[in-house]
C-alpha cells in the first residue's frame, strides 16, 4: 500500500468512528458495545497495536539476516593528459562493473537466536496490547456500573419525593382540620425539601457518571447518549466462588501480563546467548563477478572488452576473535544481569496478580455479607415504615416518629443499593481474573 493510501485510511478513522457513534445515537448502548467502541478509540490501545506492528517489522528484519546480501557497483572515469612533446591532450575512458554477494555461514548462532528473540518480542508485544485492552475494558465496566448505580439512586430518590409529597398533602388536609399541629406539617414539608435536594444531588451524580463513561469511550459529551439498564438483581451470582489460590493458578495460565513477563525472561536469556555468540569464530561465503572497459585498448570494442574481462571470484572468510578489550565479556555480564532483572519482573508481576486476586476474593466475600445484611436491614426498615405510615395516616403517631422511620428506610435503601453494586462489581472483577466475559 502506498504512503498516500495509508494516510487516507488514517484520516478516515475518526470519520468512520464518528459515523459509528452517530448510528448508535438513538440506540441505547450495552456494556459490550461500550467496551468494543472504547477499544477502537482508546489512544493507549491504538499505540500498543502500533507497537505490535513495529515488532512484526523487527521480526521480518531478523528473518532476513539469513539471506545473502547482494550489491552491484558501477564506475565510469574520464582522464586527460598531455601527450609527450606535444601540447595536445589525450583522453582515457574507463568503466568497471561488479556484482558481489555475501552470506554468513556461521556466526555463533547469533542470527538464529536473534530471530527467536524477535519472535518472542513480537509475542510479548501482543500480550502487552491485550493487557492494555483488558485494563480499558475494566475501566469501562466500572464506569458503566457507576451509571447504573447513579440511575437507581435517582429512581429511589424520586420515589421518596413522590411518597413524601403524598404525605405532605395528607398533612395539609389534617392541618386544615386541625387534627395535627403546625409543627408536624412543617416537619413533613422540611422532609420533602431535603428529599428534593437529595434528588438533585443524585441527578448530578448521574450526569457525572454519564460524562465519565462517554469520555472513556472517547465520545463527545451529549445528552442523547444512553445505555441499556439491565435487571441488576438477576445479575448477582449466588454461587460460591473458588478460593483465591484456585483463581490464581487459573489466572497464571491465561492472563496476558503473566505471559508477557515469561516471554521477556526468555528474551533476556536469548540475549545472553547472542552475546556469547561473539566468542565463536564467524565464517562467511563471498562471491562476485566483475568486468570493465578501457579506451586505451584500441583493438577491442566495448562489448568484446566486457566479455573478455569477466572475472568471477569465490571465497571464504573466517574471523576468529582473540582479544576485544572486554567488550564481549561485558555484553555477556550485562545480559546476565538482564536475565535476573527479567526474572524479578516476572516474580513481581505474579505477586501483583496474586495480591489483586486475593483482594478481589476478599471484596466478594465482604460485599456478599454486606448485601445479605443490607437485604435484611431494608426489609426490616420497610416493615417498620409501613407500620409507621399506617399509624401516621390514622393520626396515632406524630410526624417526628413517622419521619424517623422514613429516614431509616432511606438509609437502609441506600446501603442496600451500594452493597448490591459493590457485590456486582467485585464479582465481575473476579470473573475477569477467571477469564470470563465482562458483559452483563
Amino acid at each position: 500500500m502506498t504512503r498516500s493510501g495509508i494516510l487516507i485510511i488514517l484520516l478516515l478513522i475518526p470519520v468512520i468512528s464518528a459515523q459509528e457513534a452517530m448510528a448508535q445515537k438513538d440506540k441505547p448502548w450495552t456494556l459490550q458495545e461500550c467496551i468494543e467502541y472504547a477499544l477502537k478509540q482508546n489512544i493507549q490501545v491504538r499505540q500498543s497495536d502500533l507497537n505490535v506492528r513495529n515488532q512484526v517489522v523487527n521480526e521480518k528484519l531478523a528473518l532476513a539476516q539469513r539471506f545473502p546480501a547482494v550489491n552491484a557497483s558501477v564506475s565510469q572515469n574520464f582522464a586527460w593528459s598531455k601527450k609527450e612533446n606535444s601540447s595536445d591532450f589525450s583522453s582515457l575512458n574507463t568503466a568497471n562493473y561488479s556484482l558481489n554477494a555475501g552470506v554468513a555461514l556461521f556466526s555463533g548462532f547469533r542470527v538464529t537466536n536473534s530471530i527467536r528473540q524477535a519472535t518472542i518480542s513480537r509475542q510479548a508485544g501482543e500480550y502487552d496490547a491485550e493487557t492494555q485492552r483488558e485494563s480499558v475494558s475494566l475501566s469501562v465496566m466500572d464506569a458503566y456500573l457507576q451509571v447504573l448505580f447513579a440511575n437507581e439512586q435517582v429512581r429511589n430518590a424520586g420515589n421518596q419525593v413522590e411518597a413524601t409529597q403524598t404525605q405532605l398533602q395528607l398533612a395539609e388536609e389534617r392541618l386544615t382540620l386541625r387534627s395535627i399541629a403546625l409543627s408536624d406539617y412543617l416537619q413533613v414539608k422540611s422532609q420533602l425539601a431535603s428529599e428534593k435536594q437529595n434528588l438533585a444531588s443524585a441527578l448530578t451524580q448521574l450526569t457525572l457518571a454519564r460524562v465519565n463513561l462517554m469520555q472513556l469511550m472517547e465520545i463527545p459529551v451529549n445528552d442523547s447518549f444512553n445505555i441499556v439498564y439491565p435487571e441488576v438483581d438477576s445479575l448477582i451470582n449466588a454461587a460460591n466462588y473458588p478460593d483465591a489460590d484456585s483463581v490464581f493458578r487459573l489466572a497464571l495460565s491465561i492472563k496476558p501480563q503473566i505471559q508477557a513477563a515469561k516471554l521477556r525472561k526468555e528474551s533476556a536469556a536469548l540475549e545472553v546467548s547472542i552475546a556469547r555468540g561473539s566468542l565463536f569464530p564467524s565464517l562467511s561465503l563471498n562471491a562476485g563477478v566483475g568486468t570493465g572497459y578501457s579506451s586505451a585498448l584500441t583493438g577491442l570494442n566495448y562489448s568484446k572488452q566486457l566479455d573478455q574481462k569477466i572475472s568471477p571470484s569465490l571465497g571464504l572468510s573466517l574471523s576468529i576473535p582473540i582479544y576485544q578489550k572486554r567488550e564481549v565479556k561485558s555484553r555477556i555480564e550485562s545480559a546476565q544481569i538482564g536475565v535476573e532483572s527479567a526474572t524479578l519482573d516476572e516474580l513481581n508481576t505474579m505477586n501483583q496478580l496474586r495480591k489483586n486476586i486475593e483482594q478481589a476474593c476478599a471484596d466478594v466475600t465482604s460485599a456478599r455479607n454486606e448485601y445479605e445484611a443490607g437485604i435484611e436491614g431494608y426489609n426490616a426498615a420497610m416493615e417498620s415504615y409501613r407500620v409507621a405510615e399506617e399509624k401516621f395516616n390514622q393520626g396515632i403517631i406524630n410526624s417526628v416518629d413517622f419521619l424517623v422511620q422514613k429516614t431509616n428506610l432511606i438509609l437502609a435503601e441506600s446501603k442496600l443499593l451500594q452493597a448490591k453494586y459493590n457485590l456486582l462489581f467485585s464479582q465481575k472483577v473476579l470473573d475477569f481474573y477467571m477469564g470470563k466475559s465482562l458483559a452483563l
